[in-house]
């Protein structure tokens, strides 16, 4: 292991300049810190570094009711008239949120604040462009025609604060943002959704389940970038990269398993289906991947009951779920040597 000296000692004997010996002592720093205590080829996940930053994220929640129950009762007073005040609110609370991400975000790289700051972000601006743009009287005679613009500016400032901040959960909602505008834009001009299956049954009237499809297509291939621009998944683009699967999972299995579910044979193309899903997931290297996938079929499979096989396919599925986390490093060693002349190796993680 190469240690700080060692690196002192380089720059010393001009092996390297001492701006590569500074980045590569900061590789090592954020290796070490998203591989500390796993185990070899385990997949880094951080909600919070530690108690304070569930202390600050309280201490935001809090912050955050106030002003709303300050701004509504100001708002209900009609001191101002209200979308001028909606507007208003918006902006001071955009203000506040930004300069609080300054500090907890970019200075002290806190994960759980940033996570909080990105949905107290999202949501505010979410408020804002719907106050100023949309038309409430038409919104409450059901009539959604004037929600596509402030929910895509939504989204649109949502990915501004990526690029500033960097929260690798914000791609995930700038994901889901992208579905709501096209779903509100799909269901002016066309038959609305009636139950949760209108969204991943592709044999369902109109096509919501295809918006899910090609969204979690996309999702998918954006992750993928990501991961594949850090395969030893040591920075934050590993992290955009789970982000992204948590939301390309369940768009993609959930449209094909509840598809196939509503079709002759059902059990075992479901079952072939999520073999190859998880053959993908264990070449990706990406349990995130896979167990949202799987853990949304089996919600929704017993949500929306099935065919007389769904209750063995869940079954199976534990089974499946249960040996491949036990055997996962041996099981991807094994498929990376059979599949490895077909696959981009440097791209992907390492077996352990």
């Amino acid at each position: 292991m190469i240690q700080r000296d060692d690196l002192r000692a380089a720059v010393s004997a001009g092996l390297v300049s001492e701006a590569q010996a500074a980045r590569l002592a900061a590789l090592a720093d954020s290796r070490r810190g998203a591989r500390e205590n796993l185990a070899p080829g385990d997949e880094p996940f951080e909600l919070f570094k530690g108690f304070n930053e569930i202390f600050i994220v309280v201490g935001l929640g809090i912050l955050s009711l106030g002003w709303i129950g300050i701004s509504t009762v100001a708002a209900a007073s009609e001191i101002v008239h209200i979308k001028t005040f909606g507007i208003t609110r918006a902006v001071i609370g955009a203000a506040l949120i930004w300069a609080m991400s300054e500090y907890f975000i970019r200075r002290r790289r806190m994960v759980a604040p940033a996570i909080a700051l990105t949905a107290m972000w999202a949501g505010n601006a979410a408020f804002g462009f719907i106050t100023w743009l949309s038309e409430p009287f038409m919104v409450a005679q059901n009539d959604l025609s004037s929600l596509p613009i402030p929910i895509a500016l939504s989204t649109l400032a949502i990915l501004v604060f990526w690029f500033r901040f960097r929260v690798p959960i914000a791609l995930a909602v700038v994901a889901l943002g992208t579905f709501t505008v096209a779903v509100i834009a799909t269901a002016q001009n066309t038959v609305r959704p009636t139950s949760i299956a209108d969204f991943f049954e592709l044999s369902a009237e109109g096509s919501y389940a295809w918006i899910t499809l090609v969204l979690g297509l996309v999702t998918f291939a954006c992750a993928m970038w990501f991961d594949m621009s850090d395969p030893h998944r040591v920075t934050r683009r590993s992290a955009n990269g789970f982000w992204l699967h948590i939301v390309a999972a369940p768009a993609i299995v959930n449209t094909v398993a509840l598809t196939l579910l509503t079709g002759n044979q059902a059990t075992v193309l479901l079952v072939v289906f999520l073999t190859g899903i998880a053959l993908a997931a264990v070449v990706i290297d990406r349990r995130s991947f896979l167990i949202a996938g799987i853990g949304y079929v089996v919600a929704l499979a017993t949500t929306l009951g099935g065919t007389d096989g769904a209750a063995m396919t869940v079954f199976l599925l534990g089974i499946a779920l249960l040996a491949l986390g036990a055997f996962w490093e041996r099981i991807r060693s094994v498929i990376l040597g059979v599949l490895g002349p077909a696959l981009p190796l440097t791209r992907l993680p390492p077996t352990a």
